[in-house]
């Protein structure tokens, strides 16, 4: 797992198709934007764990 931080207004680019920006962060809460092309799922990781239970 790669951890790494980011300020708002700063991104990762993940095999140059996802990009994860950082557009609000403040009292331990952020707000991610995440652009990636439409056949890519994405499942919040709650969701995610409670549909691998």
């Amino acid at each position: 797992m790669l951890v790494i931080g980011r300020k708002p207004g700063e991104s990762v680019v993940i095999d140059d198709k996802i990009t994860v920006k950082v557009v609000k962060s403040e009292d331990g809460h952020l707000r991610l934007a995440i652009d990636a092309p439409r056949e890519i799922s994405i499942t919040r990781g709650e969701l995610y764990e409670q549909s691998n239970d």
